[in-house]
């Protein structure tokens, strides 16, 4: 899998549905997959991910996020 380099990485939660949204690029989305009940992976025509989705991300311990800067 490729991820796009095109674009500032970008994360919406919608605390009322539970909902991480990661966006990575703003390239048009022309698939979705899903991986699981929770995980949703979006491509553009190319082939690089534009978007994840995660549902009851809160439930599921996907949040809070932890950010770690590399060394």
């Amino acid at each position: 899998m490729k991820i796009s380099d095109t674009h500032a990485m970008k994360s919406t939660y919608f605390e009322d549905d539970d909902i991480l949204q990661i966006r990575v690029s703003d390239k048009p989305i022309v698939r979705e997959t899903s991986q699981g009940w929770h995980t949703h992976i979006s491509y553009a025509d190319d082939g690089t991910i534009v978007e994840v989705v995660l549902l009851d991300a809160k439930k599921e311990g996907q949040l809070p996020l932890e950010y770690k800067k590399a060394a």
